[in-house]
Protein backbone atom coordinates (compact mmCIF):
# COMPACT_ATOMS: atom_id res chain seq x y z
CA UNK A 1 0.00 0.00 0.00
CA UNK A 2 1.25 3.35 -0.82
CA UNK A 3 1.93 6.35 1.88
CA UNK A 4 1.86 9.92 0.81
CA UNK A 5 2.35 12.72 3.09
CA UNK A 6 3.28 16.48 2.48
CA UNK A 7 5.10 18.94 4.30
CA UNK A 8 5.17 22.30 3.79
CA UNK A 9 7.31 25.43 5.34
CA UNK A 10 6.95 29.41 4.30
CA UNK A 11 11.10 29.14 4.42
CA UNK A 12 14.05 27.18 4.66
CA UNK A 13 12.55 24.39 2.50
CA UNK A 14 15.90 22.83 1.84
CA UNK A 15 16.61 22.32 5.05
CA UNK A 16 13.25 19.24 4.99
CA UNK A 17 14.77 18.43 1.59
CA UNK A 18 18.25 17.62 2.76
CA UNK A 19 16.89 15.66 5.64
CA UNK A 20 14.32 14.04 4.07
CA UNK A 21 16.91 13.05 1.34
CA UNK A 22 18.93 11.25 4.06
CA UNK A 23 16.16 9.57 5.38
CA UNK A 24 15.00 8.04 1.82
CA UNK A 25 18.25 6.60 1.89
CA UNK A 26 17.46 4.59 4.62
CA UNK A 27 14.45 3.60 3.87
CA UNK A 28 15.26 2.29 0.31
CA UNK A 29 18.44 0.35 2.04
CA UNK A 30 15.24 -1.49 4.36
CA UNK A 31 13.96 -2.27 0.35
CA UNK A 32 11.04 0.44 0.39
CA UNK A 33 10.39 2.87 -3.07
CA UNK A 34 10.53 6.43 -1.69
CA UNK A 35 9.80 9.49 -3.97
CA UNK A 36 9.46 13.27 -3.67
CA UNK A 37 7.83 16.04 -5.61
CA UNK A 38 8.21 19.71 -5.16
CA UNK A 39 4.84 22.53 -5.53
CA UNK A 40 4.34 25.52 -3.95
CA UNK A 41 0.48 27.28 -2.57
CA UNK A 42 1.20 31.13 -1.47
CA UNK A 43 3.84 31.46 0.71
CA UNK A 44 3.92 28.22 1.43
CA UNK A 45 6.57 25.37 -0.43
CA UNK A 46 5.64 21.89 -0.02
CA UNK A 47 7.71 18.63 -0.07
CA UNK A 48 5.44 15.63 -1.43
CA UNK A 49 6.59 12.19 -0.10
CA UNK A 50 5.59 8.92 -1.69
CA UNK A 51 6.72 5.62 -0.17
CA UNK A 52 5.66 2.40 -1.85
CA UNK A 53 6.93 -1.29 -0.67
CA UNK A 54 9.57 -2.87 -3.04
CA UNK A 55 10.61 -6.51 -3.09
CA UNK A 56 9.35 -8.36 -0.31
CA UNK A 57 8.92 -5.61 2.20
CA UNK A 58 6.04 -6.57 4.45
CA UNK A 59 4.64 -4.85 7.42
CA UNK A 60 2.79 -1.50 8.00
CA UNK A 61 4.39 0.83 5.93
CA UNK A 62 2.51 3.75 6.54
CA UNK A 63 3.09 3.48 10.09
CA UNK A 64 7.01 2.79 8.97
CA UNK A 65 6.89 6.22 6.68
CA UNK A 66 4.73 8.51 9.51
CA UNK A 67 7.73 7.15 11.83
CA UNK A 68 10.70 8.62 10.02
CA UNK A 69 8.76 11.78 8.83
CA UNK A 70 8.09 12.66 12.67
CA UNK A 71 11.60 12.34 13.20
CA UNK A 72 13.15 14.26 10.96
CA UNK A 73 10.73 17.06 11.46
CA UNK A 74 11.39 16.38 15.30
CA UNK A 75 14.78 16.96 14.81
CA UNK A 76 14.59 19.50 12.51
CA UNK A 77 12.77 22.21 15.10
CA UNK A 78 14.65 21.02 17.73
CA UNK A 79 17.45 21.82 15.45
CA UNK A 80 17.20 24.65 13.27
CA UNK A 81 13.68 26.03 13.31
CA UNK A 82 14.58 26.60 17.05
CA UNK A 83 17.32 28.82 16.62
CA UNK A 84 15.00 30.96 14.49
CA UNK A 85 11.96 30.87 16.71
CA UNK A 86 14.35 32.08 19.48
CA UNK A 87 15.95 34.62 16.65
CA UNK A 88 12.00 35.71 15.94
CA UNK A 89 11.31 35.93 19.17
CA UNK A 90 13.92 38.18 20.04
CA UNK A 91 13.99 40.53 17.08
CA UNK A 92 10.05 41.11 17.67
CA UNK A 93 9.85 41.60 21.57
CA UNK A 94 13.09 43.56 22.00
CA UNK A 95 13.72 45.17 18.69
CA UNK A 96 15.69 47.90 20.57
CA UNK A 97 18.29 46.15 21.13
CA UNK A 98 21.01 45.97 18.07
CA UNK A 99 21.81 43.06 16.28
CA UNK A 100 25.02 42.46 18.65
CA UNK A 101 22.98 42.66 21.50
CA UNK A 102 20.44 40.45 20.27
CA UNK A 103 22.68 37.66 19.45
CA UNK A 104 24.04 37.81 23.21
CA UNK A 105 20.81 37.42 24.27
CA UNK A 106 20.27 34.40 22.24
CA UNK A 107 23.51 32.88 23.33
CA UNK A 108 21.62 33.40 27.07
CA UNK A 109 18.51 31.99 25.64
CA UNK A 110 20.40 28.34 24.25
CA UNK A 111 22.28 28.25 27.72
CA UNK A 112 18.91 28.26 29.44
CA UNK A 113 17.67 25.31 27.24
CA UNK A 114 20.49 23.33 28.40
CA UNK A 115 22.76 23.97 25.21
CA UNK A 116 26.87 24.58 26.40
CA UNK A 117 25.90 22.80 29.60
CA UNK A 118 27.48 19.28 29.14
CA UNK A 119 25.08 16.33 29.37
CA UNK A 120 22.01 18.97 29.92
CA UNK A 121 21.48 19.69 26.43
CA UNK A 122 21.52 16.11 25.82
CA UNK A 123 18.57 15.36 28.54
CA UNK A 124 16.57 18.18 27.15
CA UNK A 125 17.02 17.46 23.82
CA UNK A 126 15.82 13.86 24.34
CA UNK A 127 12.61 14.88 26.32
CA UNK A 128 11.49 17.43 23.92
CA UNK A 129 12.35 15.37 20.07
CA UNK A 130 10.33 12.02 22.24
CA UNK A 131 7.37 14.75 22.79
CA UNK A 132 7.09 16.53 19.79
CA UNK A 133 7.79 13.67 17.60
CA UNK A 134 4.79 11.83 19.54
CA UNK A 135 2.50 14.89 18.71
CA UNK A 136 3.27 15.23 15.28
CA UNK A 137 2.57 11.03 14.90
CA UNK A 138 -0.93 12.01 16.43
CA UNK A 139 -1.46 14.44 14.03
CA UNK A 140 -0.21 12.11 10.78
CA UNK A 141 -2.38 9.44 11.67
CA UNK A 142 -5.83 11.93 11.16
CA UNK A 143 -3.76 14.01 8.22
CA UNK A 144 -1.75 13.63 5.41
CA UNK A 145 -0.27 17.17 5.24
CA UNK A 146 2.13 18.94 7.81
CA UNK A 147 2.70 22.98 7.66
CA UNK A 148 5.57 23.33 9.91
CA UNK A 149 5.12 27.02 11.24
CA UNK A 150 1.20 26.20 11.66
CA UNK A 151 2.41 23.00 13.62
CA UNK A 152 4.48 24.73 15.67
CA UNK A 153 1.96 27.64 16.86
CA UNK A 154 -0.76 25.49 17.16
CA UNK A 155 0.14 22.29 18.60
CA UNK A 156 3.48 22.72 19.73
CA UNK A 157 2.35 25.62 22.28
CA UNK A 158 3.73 24.60 25.58
CA UNK A 159 7.32 24.05 23.32
CA UNK A 160 7.16 27.62 22.84
CA UNK A 161 6.20 28.91 25.95
CA UNK A 162 9.48 27.09 26.86
CA UNK A 163 11.31 29.52 24.05
CA UNK A 164 9.62 32.46 25.13
CA UNK A 165 10.58 31.72 29.06
CA UNK A 166 14.12 31.05 28.21
CA UNK A 167 14.52 34.34 26.07
CA UNK A 168 12.83 36.26 29.27
CA UNK A 169 15.77 35.22 31.52
CA UNK A 170 18.29 35.39 28.53
CA UNK A 171 17.34 39.22 28.72
CA UNK A 172 17.47 39.63 32.23
CA UNK A 173 20.96 37.84 32.20
CA UNK A 174 22.61 39.65 29.51
CA UNK A 175 21.11 43.28 31.53
CA UNK A 176 22.97 41.98 34.44
CA UNK A 177 26.11 41.50 32.51
CA UNK A 178 25.75 44.45 31.13
CA UNK A 179 25.31 46.18 34.02
CA UNK A 180 28.25 44.30 35.83
CA UNK A 181 30.67 45.34 32.87
CA UNK A 182 29.57 49.32 33.66
CA UNK A 183 30.21 48.91 36.94
CA UNK A 184 33.68 46.91 36.10
CA UNK A 185 34.87 49.77 33.83
CA UNK A 186 33.81 52.07 36.79
CA UNK A 187 36.03 50.73 39.00
CA UNK A 188 39.06 50.20 36.49
CA UNK A 189 38.80 54.06 36.16
CA UNK A 190 38.64 54.84 39.90
CA UNK A 191 42.22 52.54 39.89
CA UNK A 192 43.48 54.08 37.48
CA UNK A 193 43.11 57.54 38.38
CA UNK A 194 44.80 57.26 41.63
CA UNK A 195 48.18 56.80 42.85
CA UNK A 196 49.54 53.71 44.31
CA UNK A 197 49.93 53.47 47.96
CA UNK A 198 51.21 50.21 47.84
CA UNK A 199 53.60 48.34 45.66
CA UNK A 200 52.57 44.74 46.48
CA UNK A 201 49.47 43.04 47.98
CA UNK A 202 49.83 39.32 48.74
CA UNK A 203 45.60 37.63 48.54
CA UNK A 204 45.56 34.65 50.75
CA UNK A 205 41.86 32.89 50.28
CA UNK A 206 41.19 31.17 53.80
CA UNK A 207 38.48 28.67 54.68
CA UNK A 208 34.57 30.53 55.20
CA UNK A 209 35.39 32.72 52.31
CA UNK A 210 37.63 35.17 54.51
CA UNK A 211 40.82 36.52 52.83
CA UNK A 212 43.98 37.48 54.31
CA UNK A 213 46.12 40.83 52.39
CA UNK A 214 49.72 40.66 53.03
CA UNK A 215 52.74 43.28 52.07
CA UNK A 216 56.07 43.36 50.67
CA UNK A 217 57.34 41.69 52.98
CA UNK A 218 54.85 38.88 53.66
CA UNK A 219 53.34 40.38 56.92
CA UNK A 220 49.86 41.07 57.67
CA UNK A 221 48.89 44.50 55.90
CA UNK A 222 47.89 47.39 58.37
CA UNK A 223 47.82 50.66 57.17
CA UNK A 224 45.78 53.08 59.24
CA UNK A 225 43.51 54.79 56.62
CA UNK A 226 41.96 51.44 56.01
CA UNK A 227 40.55 51.10 59.31
CA UNK A 228 38.05 54.01 58.56
CA UNK A 229 36.91 52.00 55.02
CA UNK A 230 36.08 48.83 57.19
CA UNK A 231 34.34 50.33 59.73
CA UNK A 232 32.06 52.11 56.69
CA UNK A 233 31.94 48.97 55.28
CA UNK A 234 30.35 46.69 58.03
CA UNK A 235 27.56 49.46 58.60
CA UNK A 236 25.48 47.75 55.43
CA UNK A 237 25.61 44.25 54.18
CA UNK A 238 28.69 43.36 53.22
CA UNK A 239 30.70 40.41 52.12
CA UNK A 240 34.31 39.23 52.23
CA UNK A 241 34.29 39.78 48.68
CA UNK A 242 32.97 43.26 48.74
CA UNK A 243 35.71 44.26 51.40
CA UNK A 244 38.75 42.31 49.69
CA UNK A 245 37.54 44.65 45.89
CA UNK A 246 37.23 47.63 47.81
CA UNK A 247 40.32 47.78 50.11
CA UNK A 248 42.29 46.92 46.95
CA UNK A 249 40.62 49.29 44.97
CA UNK A 250 41.75 51.65 48.11
CA UNK A 251 45.62 50.66 47.86
CA UNK A 252 45.67 50.30 44.37
CA UNK A 253 48.59 48.13 44.21
CA UNK A 254 51.02 47.90 41.39
CA UNK A 255 51.19 44.62 41.75
CA UNK A 256 48.68 41.82 42.67
CA UNK A 257 49.56 38.21 43.80
CA UNK A 258 46.70 35.79 44.62
CA UNK A 259 47.70 32.57 46.37
CA UNK A 260 45.09 29.99 45.36
CA UNK A 261 45.74 26.61 45.40
CA UNK A 262 42.44 25.40 44.18
CA UNK A 263 42.73 27.62 41.34
CA UNK A 264 40.71 25.19 39.19
CA UNK A 265 37.63 26.38 41.11
CA UNK A 266 37.53 29.54 39.08
CA UNK A 267 35.75 32.06 42.02
CA UNK A 268 33.65 35.04 41.02
CA UNK A 269 35.39 37.26 43.27
CA UNK A 270 39.32 36.46 41.18
CA UNK A 271 37.60 37.26 38.35
CA UNK A 272 36.83 40.56 38.94
CA UNK A 273 39.85 41.40 40.63
CA UNK A 274 41.30 40.22 37.21
CA UNK A 275 39.09 42.33 35.16
CA UNK A 276 39.66 45.48 37.24
CA UNK A 277 43.03 45.18 37.90
CA UNK A 278 44.00 44.06 34.50
CA UNK A 279 48.06 43.35 33.94
CA UNK A 280 48.88 43.56 37.29
CA UNK A 281 47.32 40.11 38.89
CA UNK A 282 49.20 36.93 38.83
CA UNK A 283 47.82 33.58 40.48
CA UNK A 284 50.30 31.71 42.49
CA UNK A 285 49.22 28.05 43.11
CA UNK A 286 51.79 26.52 45.11
CA UNK A 287 54.48 28.25 47.02
CA UNK A 288 55.28 28.57 51.19
CA UNK A 289 52.40 30.59 51.89
CA UNK A 290 50.19 28.70 50.05
CA UNK A 291 50.88 25.99 51.97
CA UNK A 292 50.86 27.66 54.95
CA UNK A 293 47.16 28.18 54.90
Amino acid sequence: MMADISIGTARHIDLIKMRLGREIKNLEKEGLRVSLKESSAGRFNFVSCQVMPGGDKRGDIQAIFRHRIARSLSELILGQWQKMLLKDMIRENYYYFNEKERQNILKYALIHLGYGRGGEKAVYHQLYKKRIMEKILDFLRQNDQIIVEGFIRFRLKDYVEQLEQAVERAVDDFLMEREYQEFIQLLKYFVEIQESRVELVHVLKLPGGAFRLLDEQKQILKVDYLENLFMDLTEGEITYEDMLISTLITLAPKQIIIHNPDCEQKNTVMETINLIFLGRVRECTDCPLCRKK
